[in-house]
């Protein structure tokens, strides 16, 4: 008789599993568990309040970031007459915090983005339909690159926030949009993807008639919008330094 304590041995990263068949002993490699790690998430918003639990929230399949245990998510809470957008992280399963008050206007606002580099770098993308009387992101874009939504209202312009993932806390945002060529009123602007290189901050968005250039004035197109348009930020938001889109300049 063969004992299976006799073959014990600890392999690093690999989990064996002994099964014991008549006199043989067998043992089978599985793979380690890996942490999950999620850098980027942007899609359709959805709604959840601070009161719901994560599998509430996770189950509304909305755009969230991950590292390990730790999930932050991103939508919107749909009050009477309008939308607010909302923000919460979890760890382990337990709400580490929620923040519901980065607009509190009558703007439609919601929250459709997130890029997370799992420590200290953490950036969300919101709309905005427009100026309301209140509390919105206008309060934390003041010196940066672009600091209203501007005038008009209706079409979606974006907000790009930079946001202290131990609290949430917004440190900083700028507004990106798009401006209308007969009037130079706000145009919308959706974006699509967001990457970090540990200076910059790459955005790829979808542009109507017309994208701006550094200077947040219009481009010159040519061509039937909407542009695809990439444009790269300084982490701090206060500048753009780079932006393209095809067939305008």
């Amino acid at each position: 008789m063969i004992y299976s304590g006799k073959l014990q041995k600890y392999f690093a990263g690999i989990s064996l599993s002994v099964i014991l068949v008549g006199d043989l002993v067998l043992t089978q490699k599985t793979a380690p568990v890996l942490a999950e790690t999620i850098n980027t998430s942007i899609g359709e918003a959805v709604t959840f309040s601070c009161n719901d639990s994560e599998a509430t929230i996770k189950a509304k399949k909305g755009p969230k970031v991950v590292n390990g245990t730790a999930r932050i998510y991103v939508g919107y809470q749909q009050l009477s007459n309008n939308k607010n957008p909302v923000t919460i992280r979890f760890n382990n399963g337990i709400k580490a915090w929620c923040r519901n008050d980065y607009e509190t206007t009558n703007d439609d606002g919601t929250g459709y983005g997130l890029y997370w580099n799992g420590s200290d770098v953490l950036y969300g993308i919101y709309s905005s339909t427009g100026t309301q009387a209140g509390n919105d992101f206008r309060r934390f874009a003041s010196g940066r690159w672009l600091p209203s939504y501007g005038s008009g209202g209706g079409p979606k312009a974006a907000v790009i926030a930079r946001i202290n993932p131990a609290n949430g806390q917004v440190n900083y945002a700028t507004f990106l949009s798009s401006k209308k060529s007969d009037n130079g009123q706000t145009n919308s602007l959706l974006v699509n993807h967001l990457s970090w290189n540990g200076a910059n901050l790459t955005v790829k968005a979808t542009s109507w008639w017309t994208p701006r250039n550094t200077y947040t004035n219009s481009m010159n197109c040519s061509g039937s919008s909407p542009y695809q348009y990439t444009a790269a930020f300084t982490g701090d938001l206060r500048k753009m330094t780079s932006v393209s889109a095809r067939t305008c300049r």
